[in-house]
Formats: C-alpha cells, structure tokens, sequence
C-alpha cells in the first residue's frame, strides 16, 4: 500500500532519497553535474513529498515557486525497486493538488536527456514540452515541461 505524506526538506526520509539521486545524477550527467547541482539545493524547501509503500521510503518529489502562478517540480525520484508502479505519478499528482491549493496555476520542470525514463514520466502525466526557462536557456541537454493544473 502506497501512502503519502507533506512534508519539508529537512525530513530524514526525503534527505536520504535526495542521496540516492543526486549519487544516480552524478553518474548520469558526468562532467555536467556541477552546473546542474547548483539549481538543485534542498535546503529551505517548503513543499516536499514524500511516498511509503509499505512504510518504506520510495519516492520524493518537491515544489517551489517560480514566479507568482507557477511552481517548480523539483527532486523527483524513485528508487529503482519500486519503478514501473505508477508511484512517482502519484507523488506528480500530489505535488500538482498542492501546487493548486496554494493558489497557483501551473507546474514547471526541467530534466536531462540522459533521464530518458523521466521524459517518459512527465509525457505520461500529460507535460508539455516548452522552450528551455532560466537558467537552462542554452543547455542542449535540458528539457523542460510546463503542465496547467
């Protein structure tokens, strides 16, 4: 049973799951990973969730304004065991909800070529693909998506 919960950056189970991706980005981007890993700092985040199945924490995603409508979708993964689930669809789902209950109206994120399956994740949740936003302007690698919610 998967089970969701609201919470900060500085939760224990959301750190622990930021580990795992940021030691998975590390290996995927290569030389890359320094300019993507400054635009991806935890500290301060507001608005993280994070998925339990079985009360095993699995997957992680987080949002933070982007401007005044729009939220960015940030740190999203899930462990390798548990993908193929429909789990990170239901933490992007969580993340939208909360995204509208604050008062905006609009999702963003940017991801790398070299995350195929996110890609596949963001398409499956109905993201369009939108002309690459500051500060991913002129990085070929990037793409990024942009949702109505």
């Amino acid at each position: 049973m998967i089970s969701i919960l609201r919470t900060n950056s500085e939760h224990k189970d959301f750190i622990e799951l930021v580990s795992h991706l940021d030691a998975d980005l590390a290996r995927r981007d290569g030389e890359d990973h320094a300019f993507f890993a400054q635009y991806n700092k935890v500290d301060m985040i507001k608005h993280v969730v994070v998925a339990f199945e079985n009360e095993i924490p699995v997957s992680c995603g987080a949002i933070k304004q982007f401007d005044n409508t729009t939220m960015e979708i940030k740190r999203m993964y899930t462990l390798p065991d548990y993908r193929g689930k429909g789990i990170a669809s239901k933490v992007l789902s969580e993340l939208e909800k909360w995204t509208l209950e604050l008062g905006y109206q609009k999702c963003i994120l940017e991801t790398g070529i070299k995350q195929p399956e996110a890609i596949r994740l963001y398409e499956k949740n109905n993201y369009q693909l939108i002309p690459n936003y500051e500060p991913y302007v002129n990085v070929e690698t990037s793409r990024c998506f942009m949702k109505n919610v």
